[in-house]
């Protein structure tokens, strides 16, 4: 492994470990989201604290974070596949140094890696998201489901690294959920209202 392939993994990791959250919660609103809800850094935790705008914002931050550090060997002209940089950038979401190793769970920036290599499975994904977010109104459920959608696609598209990867990142999102699994079975697990009018 030379030098160069080291520094862009190095990147990549802290680009995803930038606490976009934290970051959003601190300066636009005084509090640190770590403190709230579930304690999670993540754009679901964001939403729940410090309402739409500020998950929304969060969201495509960690998005941005995925997609950037995918783009990393092709911006230097490195020979790296770009998901392996990626995959970087969702192990920093998940365990950013800049947060004491305790981060999000992996959804979105998982998302950007996927964007930035193929932005129609990306899309594809998003739907499969939204109407599984809907009908269930489980965040966490329609993540899941999401990932296991991207395996799906990426099987279909006959392409091996990215077959690897996506199964990497979506087992990455299940391991993260797992206690939101356990209160899915038990049914306390917290839903999303606004999608709906009641």
């Amino acid at each position: 492994m030379t030098l160069e392939v080291i520094i862009i993994f190095i990147a990549a990791y802290l680009l995803g470990s930038i606490p976009s959250g934290l970051i959003v919660g601190k300066v636009f609103y005084g509090i640190d989201i770590r403190e709230h809800g579930s304690g999670n850094l993540g754009a679901t935790n964001t939403f729940r604290i410090l309402g739409k705008k500020a998950g929304f914002i969060v969201t495509f931050a960690d998005i941005l974070k995925g997609t950037l550090a995918t783009l990393l060997p092709l911006f230097l002209g490195l020979d790296i596949h770009l998901l392996v940089a990626g995959v970087f950038a969702v192990i920093g979401h998940m365990y950013p140094v800049f947060a004491g190793f305790k981060g999000g769970k992996a959804v979105a920036t998982s998302a950007g890696v996927v964007l930035a290599y193929e932005p129609l499975m990306f899309a594809i994904i998003l739907i499969v998201f939204f109407i599984c977010l809907y009908i269930s109104q489980y965040v966490s459920l329609s993540s899941m489901i999401a990932g296991l959608a991207g395996v799906i696609y990426s099987v279909i598209l006959e392409d091996p690294p990215l077959i690897i990867i996506v199964s990497i990142m979506t087992l990455f999102i299940i391991y993260r959920h797992r206690a939101n699994i356990s209160r899915i079975i038990k049914k306390n697990e917290p839903k999303v209202q606004w999608l709906r009018k009641h």
